[in-house]
Order: structure tokens, then sequence, then C-alpha cells
């Protein structure tokens, strides 16, 4: 449901950007740092909102990719421990209960389990 409530966001907006783009058409001069150039409206503002949205993305893959690996990290310490329990230095009595829960599937806490012989 939550994808689709953003797909319907994006869809939306980019409807927005696209009506705001054909209204906007007149040349506008662009200064770059040693020169300058008459672009149409219509191409600045899709520009500008393609290059948004490529840097969003880049910061959501490496947001991603660091959750990953920490994660995979979490994982093989939680492995390492032996019994499928957090080791004592793990709990931090700062944060609340729920903050400190890390719901795994039981099968991944079973160190005899086909995922940890590989």
């Amino acid at each position: 449901m939550k994808a689709q409530w953003f797909l319907m966001f994006i869809l939306i907006f980019a409807l927005i950007t696209a009506v705001f783009a054909v209204i906007n058409v007149e040349p506008v001069q662009v200064n770059f740092l040693f020169t300058q150039a008459d672009i149409p409206l219509i191409l600045v503002i899709i520009g500008s909102t393609f290059l948004g949205g490529l840097i969003a993305l880049f910061i959501g893959f490496m947001r991603q990719f660091k959750l990953q690996r920490t994660i995979k990290q979490l994982e093989k310490r939680l492995a390492e421990s032996g019994n499928g329990q957090a080791p004592e230095e793990w709990k931090d009595s700062s944060l609340s209960p729920g903050d400190r829960e890390i719901v795994l599937p039981k099968e991944s806490l079973n160190p005899n389990s086909e995922d940890f012989k590989s």
C-alpha cells in the first residue's frame, strides 16, 4: 500500500511539473561560470526536476547500502554469539524497549539453520 501511495505522489508531481513547464516556454538567460546561454524555461524546469530526482535517488541508494551493510554486520555478530541472543554490550539502557528490539525471523536466529552453514 505504501508503494501505491508513493507511485501516486510521483505521478501527481510529474503531472504538475509537466503542466508548469509547458506554461513557461519563454527563453531565459542562464549564466554559467564563464558564459551565458538563452535556454527555454521548460528545459530549465524539467532539467532541474530531473537533476533533483537523481540526487534524491543517489542519497536513497547510499542510505539503503549503509543499512544493508549494518544489518549484515549485526547478523554476523549475532551468529557469533552462538545462542541467538544479543550480547550484553549491545543493550543500551538509554533506548526505549521498542528501540532495542531487533525483530528477525526465527529461522535466522537459529545458528544450526542452513543460512549459517554457508
